[in-house]
């Protein structure tokens, strides 16, 4: 028992304005010392299991408990919001809220002024974590001015400062580039060996979580506690998919090409997998068997730029730099990169929320230049990351039907076209229903479904499955292939490399303001030098070629591709 530093006893949760409870009998203790996985599709309970740790719950959100929580031997209801955090140190998954200080180093240094600690020593162990974080250039910057993955590592540096005993992370990995995630995850475990304190990590992409060792795996599901075993018995299951969670690509490609997987086989790591001779015969036969070369027909330019080149105002610093890329009628194409590399800014100037310094933008033979920002959006759509960030109307049926409504349409015409967008997005039926209703997910549906309606030829996405899912990525995605098969050109701007293997042929990569690569999505994902240069992660498919003896890694990986497309997706 005084080797717990967490216990929850037959806990029950439900929040104060919901009709049924959000947590039942979930029972499971973390030892000292141990790093836990906690894992499960959106709505499982794994954000509320978070808030019972670090004393959200009760002191944030109200609602009826039953059961206890034990932090450090001592139940939660007894102690103080101060005393948990002493205990229990929290990074958000939206680092923005997190944030107290003006500069990065009044942030990571708040718990250090708050333990009053002598200004000398608080400065070199903010500059040492700041090191670690590779913030020491960003010190004396505001957070808010900071990319989504620079803010991450704030939120973390805050948290290391402190002398905490269990360290909760909620989706880390939720703003960060691929790159970046994996430093993180390494960082967290550097964190758990030197300190010694127990970890927690809350995340659904379970293939880069376990790229370092994990104890155990929490499974959640509709407030339950479906499993809680080693990394290895799970991915052994069919849990972890009857869940809606996303197993690593390389165990998808093995079940494909007929390998089962048990733990002896040690699955939870692609660098200690084990396989046998025959097993790794039976991949290569899959990739013999399904190397089948493609040809597609030529498609016509409905982007070109060239020679692209803006910068910020108050930047000395160009943030695009002799941009030149066409992009095709009818494509699905990512772009992608690092954070800070240019790509939303690539957009924003496409679209002429922001004015270019110099360069050409031709849209189907339209100089984009001449056009203001209303008449570029009636050829190219803008939906942002955040749909929070662009609804402005309570219903959803108004919210779609107010770009037609700006633009002058009759409400008979707006009527028509409204209805029409809303069944495209499987959104006809809850047309009248209120945007706070629905999950965040549909919200996203909400947002492309107001600019769709718009009737736009090309539309631009902005990490269109940022924590989403399994189960709501895959809706999100589909939809979008089912919009870009009516003929509409997708541009996603993404940081998530399995939505670029499962759905797009093409990749634009961008790093420091230039784009360095534009190649297939295969290409791209195992050639090493694009891949450390752009922050993105060479794929775990390559590395399985590699261990089966493939030599045509790049094959290798376009073969997965098409098998699923063809065999697995096309039959959904």
């Amino acid at each position: 028992m005084e080797n717990d530093i967490l216990e929850f006893k037959d806990m029950g949760f439900q929040y104060r304005a919901q009709a049924k409870p959000t947590l039942y009998n979930i029972d499971f203790k973390v030892k000292r010392g141990e790093k836990i996985l906690i894992a499960g599709p959106s709505g499982c309970g794994k954000s509320t299991v978070a808030s019972l740790i670090n004393g959200l719950i009760p002191f944030s959100y109200k609602g009826q408990i039953s059961g206890s929580v034990l932090v450090g031997n001592k139940e939660t209801r007894d102690m103080s919001l101060f005393e948990i955090s002493r205990v229990v140190g929290t990074v958000l998954q939206d680092s923005d809220a997190q944030f107290v200080g003006m500069t990065v180093a009044e942030d990571i240094a708040f718990a250090l002024e708050n333990d009053c600690v002598p200004q000398e020593e608080m400065k070199d162990r903010v500059v040492k974590i700041a090191d670690t974080l590779g913030l020491k250039d960003v010190l004396r910057h505001a957070p808010t001015e900071l990319s989504g993955g620079q803010k991450q590592r704030v939120s973390v540096g805050g948290v290391m400062i402190g002398d905490v005993s269990l360290f909760l992370f909620d989706e880390p990995l939720a703003n960060l580039d691929p790159k970046t995630g994996k430093q993180t995850i390494e960082l967290i475990d550097e964190l758990h060996q030197k300190t010694g304190a127990a970890v927690i990590i809350i995340e659904h992409r379970i293939e880069d979580v376990l790229h370092r060792y994990v104890d155990r795996v929490v499974l959640m599901n509709e407030g339950h506690i479906i499993s809680d075993t080693t990394p290895d018995e799970l991915l052994s299951s069919k849990q972890l998919i009857e869940c809606g969670v996303r197993e690593p690509l390389y165990l998808t490609a093995l079940k494909y090409a007929g390998v089962s997987i048990s733990p002896q086989m040690k699955p939870s790591d692609i660098s200690s997998l084990l396989l046998s001779d025959a097993e790794k015969d039976k991949v290569r036969s899959f990739y013999v068997q399904n190397n089948n070369t493609k040809k597609e027909a030529p498609r016509q330019d409905l982007l070109t730029v060239k020679n692209l080149s803006f910068t910020y105002e108050k930047s000395s610093k160009k943030t695009l730099r002799n941009i030149s890329v066409d992009i095709k009628k009818g494509e699905m194409v990512a772009i992608v990169g690092t954070n800070g590399a240019g790509k939303s800014t690539f957009s924003k100037v496409i679209c002429g929320m922001e004015k270019e310094d110099e360069g050409e933008i031709i849209f189907d033979g339209i100089e984009f230049k001449t056009l203001s920002i209303k008449e570029r959006a009636q050829h190219v759509g803008y939906v942002m990351q955040d749909p929070n960030q662009m609804i402005s109307k309570v219903m959803i049926y108004d919210e779609v039907a107010l770009g037609l409504r700006l633009r002058g349409f009759s409400e008979e015409e707006v009527k028509t076209k409204v209805e029409e967008a809303l069944k495209i997005c499987g959104l006809y039926k809850m047309r009248n229903w209120p945007i706070s209703a629905l999950s965040y997910g549909q919200k996203k549906r909400v947002t492309i479904c107001s600019i769709l309606v718009l009737e736009p030829e090309m539309l631009i996405l902005d990490e269109p499955t940022a924590g989403q899912d399994y189960r709501n990525y895959t809706s999100i995605m589909e939809f979008l292939r089912k919009l870009n098969e009516r003929g509409i050109t997708i541009v996603m701007i993404t940081h998530d490399m399995h939505l670029m293997l499962e759905y797009v042929d093409r990749s634009i990569v961008f790093s420091d303001g230039e784009i360095i690569a534009d190649k297939s999505c295969a290409q791209v994902l195992t050639d090493k030098a694009i891949v450390d240069r752009a922050s993105l992660k060479e794929t775990s498919l390559y590395t399985l070629a590699e261990i089966c003896g493939i030599t045509d890694g790049t094959g290798f990986v376009q073969n997965f591709i098409d098998y699923e497309r063809e065999n697995v997706r096309g039959h959904e």
